[in-house]
């Protein structure tokens, strides 16, 4: 998993990771930081060895890491998320030594986190969108009837 610290350490996510951060300081609910980042690594992990997908442990975890780092260029420039955190994980994915073929697996996985026609496939695209519903524990949480979610959308099941 050298890559994927590698990616930890790369000052592009860290930077992308801090104004993240700073732009949702005040928000009380459904924060995009790094434990939401390593809880949809872990949940997809889990799927994929369940399933028996056979896909990478390491590009799991990239495009879990990956795939809301473009939420700032929402916050700032309007830029759906999806594809500022593409634009953004292709250059540091180059950086960290991922090839041209896991990186286009990556970020077809991470442009298509957002699309609910994945996630009933049992794609590389599919695994990271019901990691990412299943990695919001509405049901615990202390902002759950402020929360912009309507309740259709909320995780109100433990899921795996």
């Amino acid at each position: 998993m050298e890559r994927i610290h590698a990616i930890c350490n790369h000052p592009g996510w860290k930077e992308s990771v801090e104004k993240i951060q700073a732009l949702e300081q005040d928000r009380i609910f459904c924060k995009h930081d790094p434990q939401h980042f390593l809880d949809v690594a872990r949940l997809a992990w889990i799927e994929n060895l369940e399933k028996n997908l056979g896909i990478e442990k390491e590009l799991i975890y990239a495009a879990a890491l990956l795939h809301d780092i473009g939420r700032h260029l929402q916050y700032e420039k309007g830029i759906p998320h999806d594809k500022g955190s593409a634009m953004l994980a292709e250059k540091i994915m180059d950086d960290c030594g991922f090839n041209k073929k896991e990186q286009e697996e990556v970020l077809s996985a991470i442009l298509q986190h957002r699309i609910k026609e994945t996630r009933s496939l049992d794609s590389f695209s599919g695994l990271i969108y019901r990691a990412d519903k299943a990695s919001r524990a509405c049901l615990f949480c202390s902002a759950r009837n402020a929360c912009n979610w309507n309740e259709e959308k909320k995780n109100l099941k433990l899921t795996v």
